[in-house]
């Protein structure tokens, strides 16, 4: 057998779990996990990347996936090197992001649905991002979610992003349950590790990066959907009355 013939395989036994261990709250990450950004973002770090005269690659930009703004600093200085005008990179990346979003704010498949039984069934639920607040609150707002949290958790609000506990620990503690008792939804590799770190029983719904052996082996499952998610979480079961 291949090694992506492999990786498939221990992908489908992941994905083909059923049903998840009791939970009292739940808690998402926001970019690429409820927003569809992370695709519209890439372009535009391809186009700003390449207007500042550097060559934005495949490698690069999926290690930027699920970062902190300090992590992605860090990383373009890594592999640009110290003249990477990170401050201009940034400060045009989120004019451009912002152009964007002002047109429409896209969410992933299944979320609707999935926040709609959550809500039904009085289940609390948060979102920890390592997204800018004005960011956050900005687009999960435009997207007509932000009434649906009963916390919000951004950079702003810790003093160590992911792939720290810190995020999560702050949201369940808003939550008012120990973290072993919620539910932790990411896309990123970065995100899996923070949830995991702090106790969460951790799903990734991967986006633009798959899991790596090491990363799965973190998760209590990997789902194609957040439409799995709802069925793994809420089938043979009923809404509170």
């Amino acid at each position: 057998m291949s090694h992506k013939s492999a990786y498939i395989a221990n992908m489908t036994v992941l994905r083909s779990i059923p049903r998840l261990r009791p939970f009292s709250a739940i808690v998402f990450d926001m970019d690429g996990t409820l927003l569809d950004t992370e695709t519209v973002f890439k372009d535009i770090v391809y186009r700003v990347s390449a207007g500042l005269g550097f060559e934005m690659t495949e490698r690069v930009h999926l290690s930027m996936v699920g970062s902190s703004h300090e992590a992605t600093n860090r990383l373009l200085v890594e592999a640009y090197g110290v003249t990477f005008p990170y401050t201009i990179f940034d400060a045009k990346c989120r004019e451009l992001m912002h152009e964007r979003m002002a047109e429409a704010v896209p969410v992933k498949t299944g979320v609707h649905e999935l926040l709609a039984e959550i809500k039904a069934r009085k289940i609390p639920v948060a979102v920890a991002t390592s997204s800018r607040a004005a960011h956050a609150l900005g687009h999960l707002g435009a997207a007509g979610l932000l009434p649906l949290f009963d916390a919000i958790v951004t950079r702003d609000d810790v003093v160590n992003p992911k792939p720290h506990p810190e995020p999560y620990l702050k949201a369940t503690s808003l939550l008012g349950f120990a973290p072993a008792d919620c539910i932790a939804v990411e896309d990123s590799h970065s995100g899996v590790r923070a949830a995991h770190a702090a106790g969460l029983q951790t799903i990734m719904v991967p986006d633009l990066v798959d899991p790596s052996d090491e990363i799965a082996a973190l998760c209590h499952a990997v789902m194609d959907t957040l439409h799995d998610l709802r069925e793994a979480a809420f089938l043979d079961s009923t809404p509170a009355a």
